[in-house]
């Protein structure tokens, strides 16, 4: 079989699942778990979209490349979903969006979800305004550390991470030279907070890394399971599906 170039719409072989994720205030989120199709999984991503009130759903293309590619390059598990009152293709979640707040409940049914599930090796991947949600409300015995995509910290507080640098694990910024919020100077400033958080400068990169999917999710890869070789193929020759995913407007 001839090899293929892995592009923004090649889907490589996983076990996907619609799943549905319920809050302890009873609203149920849309969301899906890709695993590995051959093995189980290695590690798992549990991904904290942007902001939905600007477009940020489980769909937002960092998100669905990772689920459409990282089962199968890389082993993992990949759980991503909308919060509450965001629509994708999948559907709506219940509720409405609440400026970061009660989305702590959001961020519980995900991890809940990965203990029923016995998920492997939790990592909190969180984009922009996911990384907020992350940094307030992610410190839980399940999560193993987390990783952080164009973190603004407009939502997170001194305390937030002071939390995070007690708890001792891993943190890893993914910081676009022009980011719109914080670039890397500025994040290495505010994260000396948190000792053990290390961040990664991406030169020409924007906030939402549109054109630059290959590189984060090759940093995502070396962080969550460092065994695997990167950068990650960007070819693939076995069976692959081509699949355009509709954006809806939230």
């Amino acid at each position: 079989m001839s090899s293929v170039h892995i592009g923004g719409n090649t889907c490589l072989p996983a076990r996907r699942e619609p799943v549905t994720l319920t809050t302890a205030d009873g609203l149920r989120l849309v969301g899906e778990l890709a695993v590995p199709a051959d093995r189980p999984p290695v590690a798992t991503l549990v991904c904290l979209h942007p902001l939905p009130t600007h477009g940020g759903m489980m769909d937002s293309h960092l998100y669905r490349k990772a689920a459409f590619r990282l089962p199968a390059l890389a082993g993992l598990a990949v759980l991503r979903f909308n919060t509450r009152g965001t629509a994708s293709e999948a559907g709506r979640s219940d509720g409405a969006f609440a400026e970061g707040v009660d989305e702590r409940l959001d961020v519980a049914a995900a991890l809940d979800f990965c203990r029923t599930r016995s998920l492997p090796d939790v990592w909190l991947l969180g984009w922009s305004f996911g990384t907020e949600l992350t940094l307030m409300h992610g410190l839980d015995p399940l999560v193993h550390g987390a990783i952080l995509v164009s973190p603004p910290l407009k939502r997170a507080t001194q305390s937030d991470l002071e939390s995070w640098a007690a708890s001792g694990k891993p943190v890893v910024c993914l910081v676009p030279e022009l980011d719109d919020y914080l670039r890397p100077a500025e994040a290495r400033a505010r994260f000396a907070t948190i000792p053990q958080a290390k961040v990664i400068d991406f030169p020409g990169a924007k906030h939402l890394f549109v054109g630059a999917a290959e590189p984060v999710l090759d940093a995502i890869v070396a962080t969550v399971t460092p065994d695997t070789p990167t950068p990650l193929p960007r070819s693939w020759s076995g069976d692959h599906e081509n699949i355009k995913v509709k954006i809806v407007d939230g």
